[in-house]
């Protein structure tokens, strides 16, 4: 594992949002969704595409809240533009479980 320094750290802006709307992306190559997540006032709403077929469906997505990395620069993924990168822990199967905050907060407080 590559060591980074504090400065590289405070570089990634990782906030919370939360989902609006997840829908079907049948024309990416593994399965996933297509979000749109509510990051508040300052950032606005951003589109992400999430690996998160196997352990979530479209339905109780909607209102949760997520940690992602909002400062990468859009990805275009098939034929849709990936804005941010929702965080989530990979386990052996390769299913992705969301990271997000065990109370709510406010959408796009910076995670620390």
């Amino acid at each position: 594992m590559e060591t980074i320094n504090w400065l590289d750290f405070e570089k990634v802006e990782i906030r919370v949002g939360t989902i609006l709307e997840a829908n079907d992306f049948p024309k990416a190559r593994n399965p996933s969704y297509q979000l749109v997540i509510d990051f508040g006032t300052e950032l606005g709403i951003k589109k992400s595409s999430a690996q998160i077929t196997s352990l979530y469906q479209k339905e109780e997505l909607i209102g949760k809240q997520i940690v992602a990395v909002v400062n990468f620069p859009p990805k275009q993924i098939a034929n849709f533009m990936s804005e941010c990168l929702v965080l989530g822990v990979v386990g052996d199967n390769k299913a992705v479980v969301l990271l997000q905050p065990d109370k709510p907060v406010v959408n796009g407080q910076r995670i620390a």
